[in-house]
């Protein structure tokens, strides 16, 4: 396994590739990998000649500083994690290999077609703007034949098929099921913040959204909003950032059960912001 810190060699390594026909699968990843990530590098892995994975905290998505410096960074063991089942190639560049100045001080300007202004896009501004410019810059660097992503990042998820789409970008993007704990939750490189104590107020997120699917005939979606929101805010130590039942894939939210819908959720656990989310059955008319 090669790790690769230079586009120069990267490039020099994917031309070779392509050159003897290899098929590349990639997972970007932003490190602090846990078996969440293993099942997609699992995948890429199956499936392609060749897995190529991305280990970069990128910069451009945080609108918190705090939230970059305290982000977990350990390449060592990331390497040796992603050794062991498979990986050919890491690709772990400091931002100045990858952003010129002028990038690191303004926005990367990308239509959304209103996929960014829910969820997420409201409450991190700039966040997905940053994704769409460094996995765009991944892609045309590593020119793979499938990317893989987790379906826990649902709304980031939507917004790589658009990018993908818009651009008229040559790859297959892969949705991969969201991994989680015996316990229920779901696996995050942000579960490493949490102590024994937080870790076991989190779990109740997915207990409250798992028995959401039990109300969804009776209750609209607006009512079912806000019962998961009372429900996991009644919970110590929890606090609901935002959840909303939207479209799979306008994202838009919805006041009937008739169409296709998620419930995506983003919730504090003391200072650690964790998302999740749960797919409900559509009711026919």
């Amino acid at each position: 396994m090669k790790i690769i810190k230079q586009k120069k060699e990267l490039r020099s390594e994917i031309e070779v590739l392509k050159a003897s026909g290899k098929t590349i699968g990639f997972v970007p990843t932003m490190g602090a990998l846990h078996n969440g990530h293993k099942s997609l590098v699992e995948r890429a892995v199956a499936e392609n000649d060749i897995c190529v994975v991305s280990v970069f905290v990128n910069p451009t998505q945080f609108n918190n500083p705090t939230d970059l410096e305290k982000y977990p960074r350990n390449l060592k063991r990331d390497a040796e994690f992603l050794e062991k089942i498979g990986c050919r190639i890491i690709f772990s560049p400091e931002p100045p290999e990858i952003y010129l100045p002028d990038e690191l001080d303004s926005r990367f300007e990308f239509d959304f077609g209103g996929l960014d202004t829910v969820m997420e896009g409201k409450f991190r501004p700039g966040h997905f703007n940053g994704v769409v410019q460094i996995v765009s810059k991944l892609f045309q660097l590593v020119q793979p034949d499938k990317a893989y992503f987790g379906e826990k990042d649902f709304q980031q998820l939507a917004i790589i098929h658009r990018m993908v789409a818009v651009m008229n970008l040559q790859v297959e993007i892969v949705d991969c099921p969201i991994v989680r704990e015996a316990s229920g939750l779901a696996l995050s490189s942000r579960n490493e913040r949490l102590n024994e104590d937080e870790r076991k107020k989190a779990v109740e997120i997915s207990k409250v959204l798992s028995e959401s699917r039990n109300f969804a005939p009776q209750l609209s979606p607006i009512e079912l909003t806000q019962w998961v929101v009372e429900q996991i805010n009644s919970r110590p130590g929890l606090e609901v950032e935002y959840y909303e039942i939207v479209n799979t894939s306008t994202l838009q939210p919805v006041y009937s059960w008739s169409a296709a819908s998620v419930g995506c959720i983003a919730v504090y656990c003391g200072e650690v912001r964790l998302i999740d989310n749960i797919r409900y059955k559509t009711i026919e008319n």
